[in-house]
């Protein structure tokens, strides 16, 4: 049987689904993640001039959450047109 190499990624989720972190989901729940995976698809490009500042203080934030700057400004952008 071959063996298969798993990425760090995907290390981390087998341990939490052996400790019994994970449950299944299924129906409504089912439906409302890939309802919320779809919204935030990118399918178009913005460009915009902001202060170097601020970006400067955005990567610091989105850095200290682990994750790439334009993703946080990502999220943010669709938390606000959600809330609008």
């Amino acid at each position: 049987m071959k063996k298969i190499r798993l990425n760090a990624e995907e290390k981390r989720i087998m341990a939490a689904i052996e400790r019994d972190e994970f449950m299944p989901v299924t129906g409504r729940e089912l439906r409302e993640v890939a309802d919320s995976i779809a919204a935030r698809k990118k399918d178009r490009t913005l460009t915009i001039r902001v202060n170097s500042n601020d970006i400067s203080r955005i990567k610091r934030l989105a850095g200290s959450k682990g994750i790439p700057y334009q993703s946080y400004l990502s999220e943010i952008i669709h938390r606000v047109a959600v809330a609008a």
